[in-house]
């Protein structure tokens, strides 16, 4: 039915198409903006020069996402739309990457099964309408993988291996933690059954004219006329110096991001049960690997499972080893190696696919329609849930909407804890008309994320000169106790001199207004 250039170009066209689509949907989660998202907003809404400043103390992992997103911020103003767009489309090219890989791999209804697959992963759709840098760093793995498997196949240049440890240091700068995608190319490599003994033809040219047909593999080392031990040798140096420059390239960044390792310090250490969705994860792709290896895709390039399984344990054990160290095992750090369960995902497609066309052709057609529709259906209570101000822990724009109606001209406004200023600084418009009474340096000024209070004394006293003062702070929820002096000050004031008049608590944020006793 389709040529095999158009199949090259429909099945990762395919996929990105889908991923946009579930990206769009409920973009603006109902307008809300999460802590997470808000520390980015504010960040974007600075000047480059402040930006510098703020990365010498606090965020400099994520120097470069803030900086992008300034421009954007510039060029578009701020939003709800212009922050979460980036997430959408580079999720959308990690989609692209992944049935083209497939495709390659396993023919195109794996490519089509596992780019279709990512986007649909609970995990993908959380962060693929996420202003945060992990959807980014998950599209430059798609690419690095992508350009991996080229030049596994013989059919790279020099610009090829310039892009790949480009594309790698982006990631790196992104999140360095992206880094452990190295050990698992590395293992591709040594799992890949020619190591670079020139290329194939075949695998990737294969049309839709049936799912039951893969086609004829090519002879190995058609294309690249190379092959032996001597070819393996030489890809191997090249991969280790395309890896060391970008090691090179991220290593400073690694190095002076651990003077500010006490922004993690929150993380909770690694537990037994933390690890129940992980296994769950390299279960499934574990299973299919299995099934990759029924695959007749076999012409003497890498096969699904060299590449995906690799993609998918790699990330998940270097970050359990990394958290025995230092509690770092969060999913979002390691969010790039769902593309290697996905890929696995879709070989498994591959072979369902193949399996029943042999004894019902026609069947053969409808079996992937028939899976993304059952698993659309059965993960839709996910994907709502994903896509409401429920599904994160608060939402700025509702509380600064609740400052907007409850805010008189000469009231004050304190906020507990000091992070939670990042109200104010996502909305200034609401706060307009109010004294920031706690504060002696503003954020932007003081290089850091939630700016400098005063002396509990001097707070003190400021609170006791106004007769209506704002409280922004957590919902009991999900509030800590008072950590500082400072919030343990501005508490014992408001609870000893005044009353409070009315008190709202909207998702995640609450907003109190106190006024003076008589």
């Amino acid at each position: 039915m389709f040529t095999a250039r158009t199949a090259r170009l429909l099945v990762p066209s395919a996929a990105a198409l889908w991923t946009s689509a579930l990206g769009l949907w409920g973009l603006s989660r109902q307008n809300s903006v999460w802590r997470d998202e808000a520390a980015t907003w504010q960040v974007a809404r600075r000047s480059t020069a402040e930006i510098v400043q703020l990365l010498g103390n606090v965020d400099v992992v994520h120097g470069l996402y803030y900086l992008l997103m300034h421009g954007l911020f510039e060029l578009f103003g701020p939003g709800t739309a212009v922050l979460r767009l980036p997430s959408v489309a580079a999720t959308a090219v990690a989609a692209a990457c992944v049935a083209a890989l497939g495709h390659r791999l396993a023919g195109p209804w794996a490519g089509l099964g596992g780019g279709v697959a990512l986007g649909m992963l609970p995990a993908v759709q959380f962060y693929l309408q996420e202003g945060r840098p992990y959807a980014l760093v998950a599209a430059g793995a798609g690419v690095s993988t992508l350009l991996l498997v080229t030049l596994l196949e013989g059919r790279g240049k020099a610009v090829h291996w310039i892009a790949y440890s480009g594309t790698v240091a982006l990631c790196g700068l992104l999140n360095w933690l992206s880094l452990m995608i190295l050990p698992a190319h590395l293992l591709t490599l040594l799992l890949s059954g020619r190591n670079g003994r020139g290329g194939r033809s075949g695998r990737s040219g294969h049309d839709l004219g049936g799912p039951g047909e893969p086609g004829e593999p090519g002879e190995p080392g058609e294309p690249g006329g190379r092959g032996g031990s001597g070819a393996s040798a030489g890809l191997g140096k090249r991969w280790a110096a395309a890896a060391v420059a970008a090691v090179a390239c991220v290593l400073p960044l690694v190095l002076f991001s651990r003077s500010q390792s006490a922004q993690v310090s929150w993380i909770p250490p690694l537990t037994w049960h933390m690890l129940i969705g992980p296994v769950v994860l390299l279960a499934v792709g574990g299973a299919g690997a299995l099934l990759d290896r029924r695959s007749p895709y076999r012409p003497g390039g890498p096969s699904a499972a060299a590449v995906g399984l690799p993609l998918l344990v790699v990330p998940h054990l270097g970050l359990v080893g990394l958290s025995l160290i230092q509690p770092l095992f969060l999913d979002r750090y390691v969010l790039f190696s769902l593309l290697g369960l996905a890929l696995l995902i879709g070989a498994a497609i591959g072979v369902a696919v193949r399996t029943v066309s042999r004894r019902l052709p026609r069947a053969g057609w409808w079996l992937l329609p028939a899976i993304v529709a059952v698993a659309a259906v059965a993960l839709l209570p996910q994907a709502l849930a994903k896509r409401s101000p429920a599904s994160r822990v608060d939402d700025v724009l509702a509380a600064a909407d609740d400052v907007r109606r409850l805010k008189r001209p000469g009231d004050a406004v304190l906020f507990f804890p000091s992070a939670r200023r990042d109200t104010r600084l996502v909305s200034p418009d609401a706060f307009s008309g109010l004294e920031d009474i706690a504060l002696a340096r503003t954020p932007e000024r003081s290089g850091t994320l939630k700016g400098v209070e005063a002396e509990p004394s001097r707070i003190r006293a400021a609170m006791l000169t106004h007769r209506r003062i704002l409280l922004v702070t957590d919902t009991p929820a999900v509030s800590r106790p008072p950590a500082t002096e400072r919030d343990r000050m501005k508490r014992s004031v408001l609870r000893n001199h005044f009353r409070i008049v009315t008190d709202t608590q909207t998702r995640g944020r609450r907003v109190t207004l106190y006024e003076r006793r008589v």
